[in-house]
Order: C-alpha cells, then structure tokens, then sequence
C-alpha cells in the first residue's frame, strides 16, 4: 500500500528557497513514477513537475529553472527543490505517485496530505 507523506514547507519571503521532500512507505517505491502538484486557493490543482518511468523530469513552464525534481530510491525519498520562490508559488504542494504504466495519468495516482508553501513580497 502506497502511502506519502510530504514535509518541508513554510514561509519565506520572495527570492528564498525550499525543499520539500515526500516519503513514499510502500514496498514497492522504485517503480512508480512520482511527482509535486500544487494547488491555490480558488485555482485547480497543477501538476508542477514529475519524474517519468525512465527518471526523466518534466517541469510547468512557470517554474522551468527555478524548480528541480529528484529522487533518492535508497531513502524512498521524492524532492522538489525550490530556488528563487516567487509569491505566486504560494499554495499547498501534494506529492503523487503511481504505477508506471499509468505515468501519463499522474493525478489519478496515489496523493500525500499536502504541505503548505507560503511565499510573501
């Protein structure tokens, strides 16, 4: 049973950093393809970027060179590091993952509780 748990989030203010991390207790972590959504209040959820079956990164346009995924498979461990936060990234950040043959279909994956990410001017 897939089951994530995200933390690292918090305030800061415009040009800081963060880095979230997503702890992925299932058995079986190495083969689901992961990534961060994000959602804002009154805005829909947004995938921000995710890690395919083969570890290639995709990234949103709005966070290209600013945001960078990777993985720890020997800590079953997902992150998003955050460089140069801007106060449009404010929102709750949630962490996904499924099966690699559902890769292209993330957000109907397995989701963690969320950490807020709260980025003042």
């Amino acid at each position: 049973q897939v089951q994530l748990v995200e933390s690292g989030g918090g305030s800061v203010q415009s040009g800081g950093s963060l880095r979230l991390s997503c702890v992925n207790s299932g058995p079986t972590y190495k083969r689901y393809c992961m990534g961060w959504f994000r959602q804002a209040p009154g805005k829909e959820r947004e995938e921000v970027a995710s890690l395919d079956s083969d570890g290639n990164p995709k990234y949103a346009d709005s966070v290209k060179g600013r945001f960078t995924i990777s993985r720890d498979n020997d800590k079953a461990t997902l992150y998003l590091s955050m460089n140069n936060l801007k106060p449009e990234d404010t929102a709750m950040y949630y962490c996904a993952a499924i099966e690699p043959i559902f890769c292209n279909d993330l957000i109907r994956g397995y989701w963690g509780q969320g950490t807020q990410v709260t980025v003042s001017s």
